[in-house]
């Protein structure tokens, strides 16, 4: 491809940027230009089609008004083509997403041909222009249409949503990877800590902003507006990140409590009437909720971030603050227990005794015995050379340090059902973060306390 029509693509892909790509204070001046951009567009579209059939709204005019976007060149007439295509994606019934997604993975996909004919000219002249055309074969069309999308009003949201659509059928339908691969390569740079925004959410937040975090919390029920009041008092923080293309709606927040100490339950968190920590005792940050808010944004990575963050955030209010640490649950021990071959692991008389129902009442040896196979399961049941908890591989992965297991520590009925009712801390502790992040994804080596060595003895 010449470097002239290379570099035309490019141009027109950046004017197709969408509010994710511009600094925050440029917004507002940004959406008014792009509103009156969109109505000349939508003018001259309506003008353009004034003799042609309307759009059939069925998954084949949604395609045909994708491949239309693909090949449009207009800036106005695209922006509003690309506003079309958003709508029309966010009515098309629920029962039509898996043809759409067959038709991106089938009508969009790299031409393989165009490939290897570049990859042809490219042996036999490695020249510059000819590794642009490998680069422009091997990117999939679909990409390109979705970066047009981006560039509608609410084309960043259309599609987050879509992504998660289509991570509902991906299981069964891996023939769709490809649809989802290419969203996630997007959404890595659209998404990147260049573009988030760290904000403190309290009581005087937008209401708009309280009810997503009372719609979004994942870990801990909010139930309704007094218990989220309560989570917001003085002694607590709730942080978020948030995004220029999605204004006050939060990507992810992490809950908050200041005490002074670690706890070891979580009922005295979540107490509506309680007494808090004085202001002056307080020594210890407890993260005790985090929650993904956008399932289309699964495994972009934003907590590692947020906890980075908030750490830097709280120790210039509070000085003094000594201790940074979780209690988490453990959403995949107790599926583990139910299935596992426990030979060895605990006394043959207590096998079955340790699955116990959810709800049922345990005696000291089970409760002992839980706690042990606990932390067998966090420190030696693995997935590939990491854990096979999820939490777990996320604080670990953070650089986090294993430092505590409490039975009984969350009795709700999605505790007992996940956890067992146990919850874990894991400490950040600030010097030994690095040093414990390389270890872990070098060696697979899982920091953790003597107190829980103690428990696999």
């Amino acid at each position: 491809m010449p470097e002239e029509q290379f570099n035309a693509e490019r141009s027109t892909e950046v004017a197709a940027r969408s509010y994710a790509d511009f600094p925050a204070r440029t917004l507002t001046t940004l959406g008014r230009t792009l509103s009156s951009v969109l109505v000349v567009g939508r003018d001259l579209l309506e003008r353009r089609r004034a003799s042609q059939p309307a759009p059939l709204s069925s998954v084949a005019g949604l395609i045909g008004l994708c491949a239309e976007l693909l090949d449009h060149r207009g800036e106005a007439s695209g922006l509003a083509l690309a506003s079309e295509v958003a709508t029309a994606y966010q009515t098309l019934p629920v029962a039509q997403r898996l043809e759409f997604f067959t038709a991106l993975a089938n009508d969009f996909e790299v031409d393989s041909a165009a490939v290897l004919a570049a990859a042809d000219q490219y042996r036999e002249d490695a020249c510059i222009e000819n590794l642009w055309a490998i680069k422009n074969a091997t990117e999939a069309p679909r990409q390109k249409l979705f970066r047009r999308i981006n560039v509608a009003p609410e084309g960043t949201r259309t599609l987050v949503a879509m992504r998660g659509h289509l991570l509902d059928i991906l299981r069964t339908h891996p023939q769709l990877r490809g649809v989802d691969s290419d969203l996630k390569h997007l959404f890595i740079s659209w998404f990147n800590k260049g573009f988030l925004e760290l904000r403190r959410i309290d009581w005087s937040s937008p209401a708009s902003v309280l009810e997503k975090i009372i719609h979004y919390e994942a870990v801990h029920e909010i139930n309704g507006w007094d218990d989220l009041r309560s989570r917001l008092r003085d002694d607590r923080r709730c942080f978020a990140f948030f995004h220029p293309a999605l204004p006050n709606d939060p990507l992810v927040f992490v809950e908050i409590a200041l005490t002074n100490s670690i706890p070891e339950s979580l009922p005295p968190l979540l107490l509506p009437e309680r007494e808090g920590a004085s202001h002056e005792r307080v020594n210890t940050v407890v993260f005790y909720s985090i929650s993904n808010c956008h399932p289309g944004l699964a495994s972009i990575t934003f907590g590692n971030f947020l906890i980075k963050g908030v750490v830097e955030e709280l120790k210039k209010e509070i000085p003094r603050l000594k201790y940074f640490v979780t209690l988490s649950p453990v959403p995949g021990f107790r599926n583990w227990l139910l299935d596992a071959d426990l030979e060895g692991l605990v006394p043959g008389h207590l096998a079955d005794r340790v699955k116990v129902p959810v709800g049922a009442v345990v005696d000291a040896q089970v409760y002992d015995a839980l706690l042990k196979l606990c932390a067998h399961y966090l420190l030696r049941v693995k997935s590939g050379r990491l854990p096979q908890d999820p939490v777990a591989r996320f604080h670990l992965g953070n650089g986090a340090q294993l430092h505590g297991i409490h039975g009984g520590a969350d009795l709700s009925s999605k505790g007992r059902k996940q956890s067992a009712g146990i919850m874990v801390n894991y400490l950040y502790d600030l010097p030994k973060i690095e040093e414990n992040h390389e270890a872990y994804f070098d060696q697979g080596k899982v920091a953790h306390s003597k107190a829980v060595s103690r428990l696999l003895d």
